[in-house]
């Protein structure tokens, strides 16, 4: 009996001291453990926003290219239109009676159920005025 009662008191002395060191050890350890998961915390946070910001300058960039392709496609638009105006008025010079001609289908085609009288001026161009008289009965 003796030697049990001797095996009792020294489980008990040791699960005490293992309660004091494991006490002890909460007491000192959990502020350092704190202090490591807030840096690891922080550590993580700061290494999403330098993500997050690498991911805004490429967008950036996207849009900064997709706009100059957009402008050096709307050069080469305007280009083309140019080219194509300086076409056709070189081959319209001279063919005044062709033009006429094209502005009088022009209001003809428009005019469909409309009576548009012609009076002749001094510089051959017709009164339009005629129409809104026309417009007014």
């Amino acid at each position: 009996m003796q030697l049990s009662q001797q095996t009792i008191s020294l489980g008990l002395i040791a699960s005490i001291m293992l309660a004091v060191i494991l006490v002890l050890g909460l007491m000192f350890g959990w502020p350092m453990y704190s202090v490591w998961q807030q840096g690891k915390k922080g550590e993580a946070e700061l290494a999403r926003a330098e993500y997050n910001k690498r991911i805004a300058i490429f967008e950036a960039q996207a849009r900064l290219e997709a706009a100059e392709h957009l402008a050096n496609a709307e050069v080469r638009r305007a280009r083309g239109v140019a080219e194509a105006n300086k076409i056709i008025g070189e081959s319209l010079k001279g063919n005044e009676a062709y033009l006429r001609y094209l502005w009088i289908q022009s209001m003809t085609d428009t005019q469909q159920g409309h009576t548009v009288v012609y009076v002749p001026t001094e510089a051959g161009l017709p009164i339009l005025e005629a129409q809104r008289f026309n417009q007014k009965q």
